[in-house]
């Protein structure tokens, strides 16, 4: 979907339309969880801090989330999905692939069926989706995200490396902000230019990666369109109301996380044997540490010492810390679990025709 939660807060408030719009709080810790395109123009965008968006557009216009809207949204979303494929993977709450190589109309052509389900969200929702058709996920979310808003973009397989050659590195799935400094670093600055790299050297550089980034480059991607998904890991995190490098205060808001994600372990009924702590600190940096054992995690008494012992191997002092965050992982039985969430619609088909949506 094109601007996902600030698009429904405009359709549900008239008065909001063709303005610059951020869903999140415009306090002094708030961040952007959502910007419309009117606020984007301004370079607002989310995961952003509040000031320094309001630095950015001084008449952004701030409007508090409502999940459970979006939720309701998204499964409408989703009914309309269900009217062409059952194959139907979610990968946030506004965002999924679709298979529609065997479609229920019988469509021959996955961009007809793309143009449908845009039709049919706009009519019955009142909302704009962009979609991406392709061969296979990598090459339709690429599509999904290259026109946007309101586009629809198709990559045929004779087409598809040329297409390649001339995607930025930062546009390929999978590359976020330090791993693309790094591609640069080393004169990759689009797809054709990956395409020269070895697989040696690929892997030497970028692990397991490398491997991905190196079929990605010649247009290979072989996983299928998933419609239940493996929860992986359960996590929650919070921002703190001021910056602090008081191990006392730390240690305090270290408990009240732990609480929340015993909570969290408890209602979902998940298992895992890995605790991971995450701190991102006053300059926005962030580090992870990680643990795993033998006892699957579920209480305070398992989880809170194990978290005060990884926190022992973060560095804070001068270092004051905005945010806090802790996951369970690695569950040692595979539990089949619908993934409810999505975001950024993006229809991929798989011809086998896959749609970004």
């Amino acid at each position: 979907m094109d601007a996902f939660f600030a698009s429904v807060e405009q359709r549900d408030h008239p008065e909001l339309r063709g303005k610059p719009v951020a869903v999140g709080h415009a306090e002094e810790r708030g961040v952007v969880a959502a910007a419309s395109y009117e606020a984007r123009r301004y370079g607002v965008r989310s995961a952003m801090s509040s000031q320094r968006a309001k630095r950015l557009c001084p008449q952004l216009i701030f409007v508090p989330g409502r999940m459970e809207v979006y939720k309701q949204v998204s499964m409408q979303i989703h009914e309309i999905f269900h009217e062409y494929t059952d194959l139907v993977e979610p990968l946030s709450i506004d965002e999924a692939f679709l298979d529609v190589t065997h479609n229920k109309p019988g469509i021959e052509l996955a961009v007809e069926i793309a143009k449908e389900i845009k039709r049919k969200i706009r009519e019955r929702l009142q909302l704009v989706a962009s979609a991406g058709v392709s061969y296979n996920k990598f090459l339709a979310k690429v599509a999904s995200d290259y026109r946007k808003p309101d586009g629809l973009c198709t990559i045929h397989p004779d087409q598809a490396l040329l297409f390649i050659d001339r995607l930025p590195i930062e546009a390929f799935w999978g590359v976020g902000p330090v791993t693309a400094k790094k591609m640069h670093l080393l004169g990759i600055g689009n797809g054709g230019q990956l395409r020269q790299c070895s697989l040696e050297m690929l892997t030497a550089h970028f692990g397991k990666m490398g491997s991905v980034y190196y079929n990605f480059a010649r247009g290979i991607d072989d996983r299928e369109v998933e419609p239940l998904r493996i929860r992986k890991s359960i996590g929650c995190e919070r921002t703190l109301e001021r910056d602090i490098d008081m191990r006392s205060s730390i240690i305090i808001e270290l408990y009240h996380v732990a609480v929340e994600l015993v909570e969290r372990l408890d209602r979902k009924g998940f298992r895992g044997t890995t605790l991971t702590l995450k701190i991102k600190f006053h300059d926005f940096s962030q580090i992870t540490r990680s643990a795993t054992g033998r006892e699957e995690l579920t209480t305070l008494k398992q989880i809170l010492p194990l978290a005060k012992k990884l926190l022992k191997g973060v560095e804070y002092d001068g270092h004051p810390i905005r945010l806090i965050g802790l996951s369970v992982s690695n569950p040692r039985e595979e539990r089949s679990d619908l993934h409810g969430v999505w975001e950024q619609l993006s229809f991929e088909f798989d011809d086998t025709s896959t749609v970004g949506s």
